[in-house]
C-alpha cells in the first residue's frame, strides 16, 4: 500500500517543489530536468534521500530529545556535504522546503536548549531560500542560533547573510538599538571572506556598517595588495568623507606591510604631509628613499626632508637634490638620444606646407610679424628642453651677428617678449645653461627683450627647485619698475618658477602691488594669477584677502575688461582641490559687483572641487549653463570648464561629461559653445580619444570664430606631445582653409605646435601614477591657459599671448627612466601594452593587454602602463613612469 501511496506524495511535493522554484526563480536548467522527469519520478537516490529527511523531520519534533539530537545532527550532516551546482538548489534546502513552516512552528514551541540552537542553525539555512524578501529570517535564526563556524554552511549562505545584515544595521541606526551581536557576526564573516579571495565583499559589508579598521586586523601577506587596489578604486565613487576615510584605511594597511611606494602615493593623495613624512621616517633604505623622492619630484610638490628623515647629512643632500627635480633635463636628454630625436626641428617641419595644394603657401594676406610670432611658439613647443633649435640658439659662428637676435627682431613690440622667452622653453629644466644663454637679453634697451627674458628665467625654473632660488634674486629688482610689460614678465617669471612653493619672500613682494593704485589691470591681473600659482592649494588668508581686496577695487570700467576675470582665477587656485574650505570665501564673493559675481563664484567652486569627481557639483554646474543669460554674462565659460575640472577624476566621470558636453553643444548658449571646446580639451588632454577628436574637428569650421578657435586649440590640447597623425592632418587642411584669416590661422598654428610637443615626448596630462594621482601646479597651469582662452581675441590674440607659457607648468616627460642603484640609467626589457583593470578580479590576472616589448628608456601614452619583461631586476616603485630605481634581484639565476 504504502508504495502505491508513494508516488502521489512524491507527485505532490514534485510539484510543489516546483511551484516554489518558480517563486524563488532558480534558474531553468533544473525545469529543464523537470521537464524530462515529468514522466517517470525522482530516481532512486533522491527517492532515498527525500523520505530520510522527511523522517528527520518528523523525529526532531519527537518528545524524547536523544532522537531529536540525533535527527538534527544528520539533517545537518546532510545540508552541510550537499554539493550543488552553480545554478541549482542542494538536493535537501529541496526537499525540506515544504517542510519548513512545521520546523518552524516547532521551534516556536521548544525551550530553550542547545537543540533549540541546533534547529535555529539549520532553519538559518533553510531561510536562504524560503523566507520572504525583507524578513532577514536567515540572519534572526543565525543570531539565536549556536556560535559555531559560519564557513561550515557554504558561500552562498555567508554572502546572503552579510547582505542581510548591512540591512538590519541600517534598521538599527536609525532606531538607534545596540548593534553588538551583529558586529561579532560581521568578524566573523569578514575572516571567512578574507580567507577565501573575497576582499571586495569583505570590504563591502565593512564599509555598509562603518567599521573598516576591523579590516586592519584580517588582511595578510597574501591578500593586502588585492584589498587596497580595491579600496583606493572604490574611494573614486565614495561620498566624503567617506572616500579620505577608505584611503586613511588602505595607507594604514600599506604602512604595515611596508609597501612604502603606494603608501606614499596615497599620502600625497590625501595631500597628507604628516603621512608623507612618517613614509620617510618608516623605511630605512637609502634606495628605496631615492625613488620616494623620485615620485614627489613628479608629483611637484616643494617637499623639505629634515633630520628625521634622513639622518646623514650628505645623503639628505643627494635626496632633496632628487626632489627638486634636478635630474629632470639630464634624464629627458637622455630619452631623446635615446630615440634619436635630439636634431632641431624648424616650423616649417611642423607645418609640412608641401603636402598642401598650391594656395595655401602663399599665406597671400597674412601679416609677417603675426606668422612670426605663431613660428616662435611653434618653435618653442617643438623643441621645447633639447637645448637647441633653429631658430633662437644659432651659434654665432653660422652668422656673423649671431642669428637669434635677429629673429628675435623679426617680430614687432610685444612679440619679441613672447620670442625671448621662447628661449627658456627650448633651455627648460637645464637651469645652469638657461641663464647663461638669456643673460644676454638683459643688458638690451627694448622693454619688452627684458620682459621676454624675465619671463623666460621663469620658464627655466619651472618646477626645478634650487637652493640659491636664482630666479627670485634675478627677478626680484624687476617687480617694481615703471614698464608694466617688464612688471608682468617678472610677476608671470615668479610664478613659474615658484608655483606651489608657498614662498613667504613672493609674498611680501607681490601682495602690495594688488593695492597699488597706480599699476595697470593687466599688471594686477598676473600679480593674482602669480599669487594664486605660488600658494597653490595653500588656503592662504593673507593672499585671500589681498585678492578679494583687489577684486572689490575694480572700477564699473574694469570689471567688464576680460583681464578682470584672471583676478578671481587666482583666488580659486588657492583653493584648488580644497573642496568645503573655499565655502567662507565662496560667500565673501557674493558681495562683489553683480557683473562679476557669479562668475567668481563658479571659478571658485569649480577650483575648490577641481579633481574630485564630485557628482553634486558637477549638476550643479550644468543647472548654470541651463539659465539663459540677459546682459551679456560670462559666468557659464567657467561653468563649462568646471564640469570639466570635476569630472576629470575618473574615467567614467569622463564619458559622462563628454555626454553632457555634446547635449550643451545643442541646446546652449553662445558663450556656452565657446567654452565647451576648452572643456573637451581638458577632459582628453594628451589623450586624443576620436570621439572627442570628430567632435572638435566639427566645430573647427563653425560659423562663430570664437568657437572655431577654441576648437582648434582644444585639437592641440587633446593631441599634444602624442605626434598624432590625424590630427596633424586635419590641422594642416585648416591651415589652408583659413590662410586667409590671420586669427584662426594663429591658432591652428599654435594647435600644430601642441600636437608635435617637444618631439612627442612630452605630455601635458596632469594625472600620473596609472591616473592616481594629480599634480595640483600642471592642473593649475592648464586651467590658467584655458580661462585665459574664454576670451581668445582679447587676450591670446591681443598683446597677452605669451599666457600659452603657463602650459610649461604641466609639460612632463612621458616616459620609463629605469636607473640602477647609482641613478645611471640602465637600459632593460619591458613590456609596454594598454592598462587593464583588474580590481576585484580572481586570481592573478594580466594587468597589460596588447603589449610590445622593448628596452628603456621608453614612451608611454595615455592608458598605457609598463611591467618589467626580466626577473633580473626588481624595481623599488610597483608603479612603472618617470624614474624607477631598478635593484638586483638576488634570487635571479642566469639560464645558461
Amino acid at each position: 500500500m504504502a508504495p502505491a501511496a508513494d508516488p502521489n506524495s512524491t507527485g505532490t511535493t514534485g510539484g510543489g517543489a516546483t511551484r516554489d522554484q518558480a517563486s524563488v526563480k532558480v534558474p531553468a536548467k533544473d525545469s529543464k530536468k523537470k521537464d524530462e522527469k515529468k514522466d517517470e519520478d525522482l530516481s532512486e537516490e533522491d527517492l532515498a534521500l527525500k523520505q530520510q529527511l522527511e523522517l528527520y523531520v518528523e523525529r526532531a519534533q519527537d518528545s524524547d530529545t536523544g532522537l531529536q539530537k540525533a535527527a538534527l545532527e544528520s539533517m545537518r550532516q546532510e545540508i552541510r556535504t550537499a554539493t550543488s551546482s552553480m545554478t541549482s538548489v542542494p538536493k535537501p534546502l529541496k526537499f525540506l522546503r515544504p517542510h519548513y513552516g512545521t520546523l518552524q512552528a516547532h521551534f516556536e514551541k521548544m525551550a530553550d536548549s542547545d537543540l533549540k540552537k541546533l534547529l535555529a542553525d539549520i532553519l538559518s539555512v533553510l531561510a536562504l531560500t524560503m523566507s520572504p524578501e525583507g524578513e532577514r529570517a536567515s540572519l534572526k535564526y543565525r543570531l539565536l542560533g549556536s556560535e559555531g563556524d559560519i564557513g561550515s554552511w557554504g558561500h552562498e549562505y555567508v554572502r546572503n547573510l552579510a547582505g542581510e545584515i548591512s540591512q538590519e544595521y541600517a534598521k538599527r541606526q536609525t532606531e538607534e538599538a545596540l548593534i553588538d551581536d551583529l558586529m561579532e557576526l560581521v568578524g566573523q564573516i569578514v575572516a571567512f571572506h578574507m580567507k577565501h579571495n573575497a576582499e571586495p565583499e569583505a570590504v563591502d559589508l565593512l564599509m555598509e556598517v562603518e567599521d573598516l579598521d576591523l579590516l586592519v586586523e584580517h588582511v595578510d601577506n597574501a591578500n593586502y595588495k588585492r584589498t587596497c587596489l580595491y579600496l583606493t578604486s572604490s574611494a573614486k565613487y565614495l561620498p566624503g568623507p567617506d572616500d579620505m576615510l577608505v584611503l586613511d584605511i588602505a595607507y594604514t594597511i600599506y604602512m604595515k606591510f611596508e609597501e612604502f611606494p603606494r603608501a606614499l602615493q596615497i599620502a600625497l593623495y590625501l595631500d597628507n604631509m604628516q603621512y608623507v613624512k612618517q613614509v620617510f621616517t618608516s623605511c630605512n633604505d637609502l634606495k628605496k628613499k631615492q625613488q620616494f623622492c623620485f615620485i614627489l619630484a613628479r608629483h611637484g610638490i616643494t617637499f623639505e626632508l629634515d633630520d628625521e628623515m634622513c639622518s646623514e647629512d650628505e645623503d639628505r643632500e643627494a635626496l632633496q637634490e632628487i626632489i627638486n627635480n634636478t635630474k629632470l633635463n639630464e634624464g629627458y636628454l637622455t630619452l631623446a638620444r635615446d630615440i634619436e630625436v635630439m636634431e632641431p626641428k624648424s616650423p616649417e617641419d611642423i607645418y609640412k606646407a608641401h603636402l598642401l595644394d598650391g594656395r595655401a603657401s602663399g599665406g597671400g594676406s597674412v601679416d609677417s610679424a603675426r606668422q612670426n610670432l605663431a613660428a616662435t611658439f611653434v618653435n618653442a613647443f617643438v623643441n621645447a628642453g633639447f637645448g637647441q633649435d633653429k631658430l633662437m640658439t644659432v651659434p654665432s659662428e653660422a652668422s656673423s651677428s649671431g642669428s637669434s637676435t635677429s629673429w628675435l627682431f623679426k617680430n614687432k613690440d610685444h612679440g619679441k617678449a613672447s620670442a625671448a622667452a621662447s628661449l627658456g622653453m627650448i633651455l627648460l629644466w637645464d637651469v645652469d645653461s638657461g641663464l647663461a644663454q638669456l643673460d644676454k637679453y638683459f643688458h638690451s634697451t627694448d622693454m619688452h627683450v627684458i620682459a621676454g627674458a624675465l619671463l623666460g628665467v621663469g620658464i627655466v625654473n619651472c618646477g626645478i627647485k634650487n637652493d640659491c632660488d636664482p630666479a627670485l634674486a634675478l627677478l626680484a629688482d624687476y617687480i617694481d619698475r615703471e614698464d608694466s610689460s617688464i612688471r608682468i614678465g617678472a610677476i608671470m617669471g615668479l610664478g613659474l618658477a615658484y608655483a606651489g612653493s608657498q614662498n613667504e619672500q613672493i609674498r611680501s613682494k607681490l601682495t602690495p602691488i594688488l593695492g597699488d593704485a597706480k599699476a595697470s589691470l593687466d599688471v594686477i591681473a598676473f600679480t593674482a594669477i602669480s599669487l594664486g600659482l605660488v600658494y597653490l592649494g595653500s588656503c592662504n588668508e593673507e593672499v585671500a584677502q589681498a585678492l578679494i581686496f583687489a577684486l572689490m577695487d575694480r572700477s564699473e570700467s574694469e570689471v567688464g575688461e576680460p583681464l578682470t576675470r584672471l583676478l578671481p582665477l587666482g583666488l580659486g587656485l588657492l583653493y584648488l582641490g580644497k573642496q568645503e574650505s573655499v565655502e567662507a570665501t565662496a560667500e565673501v564673493s557674493k558681495t562683489f559687483n553683480e557683473k562679476i559675481r557669479k562668475h567668481c563664484d563658479m571659478t571658485l567652486l569649480s577650483c575648490a572641487y577641481a579633481g574630485t569627481g564630485n557628482v553634486l557639483k558637477v549638476q550643479h554646474f550644468l543647472g548654470q549653463c541651463a539659465q539663459h543669460l540677459e546682459k551679456g554674462e560670462t559666468y557659464q565659460g567657467p561653468a563649462v570648464l568646471g564640469i570639466a575640472m570635476v569630472a576629470m577624476a575618473e574615467e567614467l566621470g569622463v564619458e559622462m561629461a563628454i555626454r553632457s558636453l555634446e547635449h550643451l553643444l545643442q541646446y546652449g548658449e553662445q558663450n556656452i559653445r565657446r567654452a565647451v571646446p576648452l572643456a573637451l580639451g581638458l577632459l582628453c588632454i594628451s589623450n586624443p580619444k576620436v570621439n572627442v577628436m570628430d567632435t572638435l574637428s566639427r566645430l573647427s569650421h563653425d560659423a562663430d570664430t570664437e568657437v572655431a578657435m577654441a576648437a582648434i586649440i582644444s585639437l592641440g590640447l587633446i593631441g599634444a606631445g602624442t605626434n598624432n597623425a590625424r590630427i596633424a592632418g586635419m590641422l594642416r587642411n585648416l591651415s589652408s582653409y583659413y590662410y586667409k584669416d590671420a586669427s584662426l590661422l594663429f591658432s591652428v598654428r599654435i594647435a600644430q605646435g601642441l600636437v608635435h610637443l617637444g618631439k612627442g615626448l612630452l605630455t601635458l596630462a596632469p594625472y600620473h601614477s596609472e591616473r592616481f594621482l594629480l599634480s595640483p601646479t600642471a592642473l593649475a597651469g592648464l586651467v590658467t591657459l584655458l580661462h585665459a582662452c574664454l576670451d581668445m581675441k582679447a587676450i591670446i590674440l591681443g598683446k597677452y599671448h605669451y599666457v600659452l607659457y603657463f602650459l610649461v607648468l604641466a609639460m612632463q616627460p612621458r616616459m620609463l627612466m629605469t636607473v640602477d642603484e647609482n641613478l645611471k640609467p640602465l637600459s632593460v626589457p619591458v613590456r609596454v601594452g594598454q592598462a587593464v583593470d583588474v580590481v576585484g578580479q580572481a586570481g592573478r590576472p594580466k594587468t597589460i593587454t596588447g603589449f610590445q616589448t622593448h628596452s628603456t628608456p621608453v614612451l608611454l601614452s595615455a592608458g598605457d602602463r609598463a611591467e618589467l619583461a626580466t626577473e633580473k631586476y626588481v624595481p623599488l616603485s610597483p608603479i612603472l613612469e618617470g624614474f624607477v630605481i631598478l635593484k638586483e634581484n638576488p634570487e635571479f639565476r642566469e639560464d645558461n
